[in-house]
């Protein structure tokens, strides 16, 4: 079975409307987004285009702030603050990567965690670790939306995680262990990443390579979450398993295009509407 992450997407960007909605009526307010933008990467300014479009579907503001890549790292900064005082804006998003004379800690740190609807402070990341309730990044709470929609609990379950970076990797391994899988994380330096994959009941893969888990690596009937993106010569896209061959002995799988990455951009429209009603729990 094919895992339609633009269905799942559409069925929660409908609930989040409905909820926007909702605020506007009794409160007068309208979420907002500020988007940080720096240099002219193809990738990014597509990815910033379908996130405006998102946004503006579900009632949600898009401020774009699109930044030459010369711009220095103390200018960032300082948009960043001002974005901080804002009261229109409830959640800050820096698209990655930036140019590499700008630290992107330095800049993911200045965010507010009360804005940091990407879930990349340290602060956030930490409530991750300890089980608290920080905004949580948005791939891999898109990735639970997606289990959760095929009625897969990872209770009790063996799940092999490939790739441990901290945009997806590690934070999907926190959120596993706290629905209470047992977690293997892989990466490049694996030994037997064949027999490890072998394993999974959950097999999620989020390395970056296209093709890298072949189809007959997977235990029949698993579940299989494709994280990967890769653009083939042909210009087409790939997921970073063989998805072919994997959809005979998985039970289910979801495609490259159109399974995660729908989920992607819709949980972090969530983030901005939860990140909106905190605030106005905070003003009382």
């Amino acid at each position: 079975m094919i895992i339609d992450g633009k269905a799942v997407a559409r069925e929660v960007q409908k609930e989040i409307k409905e909820e926007i909605e909702g605020l506007k009526r009794r409160w007068g307010m309208v979420p907002g987004l500020g988007v940080v933008l720096v240099g002219d990467d193809p990738a990014s300014h597509l990815y910033v285009r379908l996130k405006e479009k998102s946004c503006k579907e579900v009632g949600i503001q898009s401020r774009e702030h699109l930044l030459p890549a010369s711009v220095s790292e103390k200018e960032l900064l300082s948009l960043i603050h001002n974005l901080n005082q804002d009261k229109e804006i409830h959640g800050i998003l820096v698209q990655l990567p930036l140019p590499a004379h700008i630290r992107s800690e330095k800049i993911l740190e200045a965010v507010s965690p009360q804005k940091d609807v990407d879930g990349f402070h340290p602060f956030n990341q930490g409530m991750l670790l300890l089980g608290g309730e920080g905004f949580k990044p948005c791939t891999p709470m898109g990735i639970m939306k997606l289990l959760d929609s095929i009625g897969c609990d990872p209770k009790g379950k063996n799940v092999t995680v490939v790739g441990r970076s901290n945009i997806v990797g590690k934070p999907v391994a926190l959120m596993l262990l706290a629905r209470h899988a047992t977690v293997t994380i892989c990466h490049s330096r694996t030994a037997r990443l064949k027999d490890e994959v072998g394993r999974a009941d959950i097999l999620i893969v989020a390395i970056g390579k296209a093709g890298l888990v072949r189809g007959d690596w997977i235990k029949p009937g698993a579940v299989v979450i494709d994280v990967g993106s890769n653009r083939l010569p042909s210009g087409k896209f790939a997921g970073d398993v063989e998805f072919e061959s994997a959809k005979e002995r998985a039970s289910w799988i979801s495609p490259v295009p159109g399974g995660v990455g729908p989920m992607t951009i819709c949980m972090l429209l969530f983030n901005t509407l939860r990140a909106a009603k905190e605030s106005l729990q905070r003003e009382g």
